[in-house]
């Protein structure tokens, strides 16, 4: 154990999104597209609002239980805990500090048995830290598979505060598609709503905030990426990329090498700079 599992957060482990509910339990019949209602504009504006206002993380946020800090400690510097994979020589897309200064390895204080092979150990504050070579791996896996698909077929989604300004980013980058925030019920279930889209496969930033989303995407049998942290059951997922899907830099960080990948994948050149895809807070 380093010195550093004692010292709980590092300056990477800032801003953490609460979990969000999932989408469409209690839905109105008024405004779900599912009961054969049309959910007015201004209905889904003010829900999105809502749902914004919802998730923003609380005073004390966590990942797991552990507390975030300020921009000032981040100015100060990481003090990295490199125990993050089990093989040190891994070629990875970006060095391994990259990774460890967006906090891509810090999962919960939780893990469910669902994501227990991409965990590589527990630290001492009792965070699990996944294994950043198997979201190296991930990423790669799930770029050569979007790949294949035509731009507009793709769908990215997610109700996290912090995961939709890069999820748009990449939707923008690859040419896809992207509804953030609340996701309206019948989205992927109901031709009779307006807003009814027929993807061919769907990213999501995390499966309990992106419930609906997976439910419909399963429902119409469209295949699943999706950011997983120690805490999700990924029964209703096809390809589980491990990360941390809470804060803020580590989003930024996953979708922009999904998407200069999925570029690459394609014979286009990856042009875009992290920067592109970093949050304001």
């Amino acid at each position: 154990m380093s010195q550093n599992d004692n010292e709980g957060l590092d300056a990477a482990e800032e801003e953490i999104d609460e979990e969000p509910a999932p989408e469409g339990v209690g839905a109105d019949p008024t405004t779900d597209p599912d009961s054969g209602g049309d959910a007015d504009p201004a209905d889904e504006e003010a829900s999105t609002d809502a749902d914004a206002a919802s998730d923003e993380p609380a005073e004390d946020a966590v990942a797991g239980d552990a507390t975030g800090e300020d921009e000032d400690t981040e100015a100060a510097g990481p003090a990295f805990d490199e125990d993050v994979m089990p093989d040190e020589e891994a070629d990875l897309l970006i060095p391994v500090e990259d990774y460890l200064a967006a906090g891509v390895h810090i999962g919960t204080q939780q893990k469910t048995k669902d994501m227990e092979r991409f965990i590589h150990r527990v630290r001492t504050d009792g965070l699990y830290v996944l294994d950043v070579s198997q979201t190296d791996d991930r990423i790669r896996t799930a770029a050569s598979f979007l790949g294949n698909y035509d731009p507009e077929g793709i769908l990215v989604t997610t109700s996290r505060r912090y995961g939709r300004y890069p999820a748009e980013k990449f939707a923008d980058a690859v040419g896809a598609r992207a509804r953030t925030g609340r996701f309206i019920p019948g989205t992927l279930t109901n031709p009779d709503y307006r807003g009814y889209i027929e993807p061919d496969i769907v990213v999501v930033t995390d499966p309990i905030g992106d419930a609906q989303a997976v439910t419909e995407a399963i429902t119409v049998g469209i295949p699943v990426i999706a950011m997983c942290d120690s805490n999700n059951l990924v029964s209703n997922v096809d390809l589980v990329i491990p990360t941390n899907n809470k804060g803020r830099r580590a989003l930024s960080v996953v979708y922009w090498l999904l998407a200069n990948e999925t570029l690459d994948r394609r014979g286009a050149e990856p042009s875009f700079a992290l920067s592109d895809f970093e949050t304001e807070i």
